[in-house]
């Protein structure tokens, strides 16, 4: 039970979650002393909520290559483990990026026709939302991996009830010949597959709607999520405290702005998912509040729900060449 906050902000957000959640249920790993004294203070229902415990926590700064050789119990291996083994539908982290990368794919294994996983989020666009990735998990992409991306994004569109959901790359550009070789030749690739590839789009197209996936690198799609929470954070922090508009303005565009606060807030859109493994994997900010990790879980819950898996399944179905199916 990692994250800059540990226990003392991680189980009251369990504790709310359940609440608004009443089919869900819960089990906290780690290290049962320090999780124990945080559920003293609340009254819960014992046959929902459990505590596994984990005797090893992997450092927020901690190589993962150092985790995966020294820290086998710890608290999200054990979680893993619990996927991997059945026991759990999800596992939710707030812990070492890299770390639950590493201990995932060795846990959990890859998908066919996956060579990496990518971690992938719902970004507000101005018609809804639309699924980018990779957000850092591969600085580094072959053309092969995008276009591997491609369909692992496509299901989570198709899991969230997008019909032929439109899959774009990601570029500097429209045109054909505008791109990297890498970005060129996945949508050479696209082009000759079954998905519903619908070109390039530029950054300012991703906010109009212009996709519903959007596929890039790791390193392009982390710089466009930081960028556009950095942009939503300082716009809120100045409508909050006046200085954008007249007072006449404000009052009345406060409505608006006030729903338009609660759909962007980055807490609330917190929680990226892994894709490409055999198991539902959400990481959650580590410096996320109770609201954050909250928002984290109810990721989880949904890709269960939404069957997830069994969406990535079928579209692995064509990645392979074994089906003209398309989600």
């Amino acid at each position: 039970m990692g994250g800059d906050f540990g226990p003392r902000c991680i189980v009251p957000a369990c504790i709310s979650f359940l609440k608004s959640h009443p089919a869900v249920k819960l089990v906290l790993v780690g290290e049962v002393g320090l999780i124990r004294p945080c559920l003293d203070s609340y009254r819960f229902d014992s046959s929902r909520l459990h505590v596994q415990t984990a005797s090893q926590v992997v450092g927020m700064a901690e190589k993962p290559s150092r985790a995966l050789r020294g820290k086998s119990d710890s608290s999200m291996k054990v979680a893993l483990d619990l996927v991997a083994g059945g026991q759990a539908d999800a596992c939710v982290s707030a812990g070492n990026t890299g770390a639950l990368m590493a201990f995932a794919r060795q846990t959990l294994r890859m998908l066919p026709g996956i060579e990496r996983p990518a971690m992938y989020t719902l970004l507000p666009v101005s018609n809804g939302q639309c699924v980018l990735l990779d957000l850092g998990a591969n600085l580094d992409c072959t053309a092969q991996h995008l276009y591997q991306f491609a369909h692992l994004g496509a299901a989570v569109a198709a899991a969230h009830g997008v019909v032929a959901p439109r899959v774009c790359l990601l570029n500097v550009g429209t045109e054909d010949v505008k791109g990297v070789l890498a970005v060129q030749q996945a949508a050479e690739l696209l082009k000759a597959s079954t998905i519903n590839y619908a070109g390039f789009v530029e950054g300012d197209g991703v906010f109009r709607g212009e996709a519903d996936v959007v596929v890039c690198d790791g390193f392009v799609g982390n710089v466009l999520l930081k960028s556009s929470e950095g942009l939503i954070t300082m716009l809120l922090r100045e409508l909050e405290a006046g200085r954008l508009g007249s007072n006449f303005f404000r009052m009345l565009a406060q409505p608006l702005l006030s729903q338009l606060k609660d759909e962007v807030r980055p807490d609330k859109r917190n929680g990226a998912g892994f894709l490409g493994l055999h198991g539902v994997v959400v990481k959650s900010h580590g410096n996320a509040d109770g609201a954050g990790f909250q928002s984290a879980l109810a990721r989880a819950v949904t890709a269960v729900e939404n069957d997830l898996m069994g969406r990535m399944a079928q579209q692995l179905i064509s990645l392979q060449g074994g089906s003209a199916h398309q989600v």
